[in-house]
């Protein structure tokens, strides 16, 4: 039980910091998030906090990676 919050805690702190650099890099070029960009992101930290049931967390961040997926083709394609 403490190993897997351990996990979480350590997976929190990651996307924080990833979330930091993310917004320091962002007033540089000035691009905004996209709307399906900062969905994927909410469903990624979801299925990070819903993880204690495997299922719902993986159908979160598996939600999460297909949503960051379209978003890259959809920017490609521009």
């Amino acid at each position: 039980m403490a190993l897997e919050m351990a996990y979480v805690a350590v997976g929190i702190v990651a996307l924080l910091i990833l979330g930091v650099l993310v917004y320091i890099t962002k007033k540089k070029r000035n691009e905004k998030l996209s709307p399906i960009a900062g969905l994927a992101f909410a469903f990624v930290i979801s299925g990070i906090v819903f993880g204690k049931d495997r299922f719902v967390g993986y159908l979160l961040m598996g939600a999460g990676i297909i949503l960051s997926l379209i978003d890259i083709y959809l920017k490609e394609k521009k």
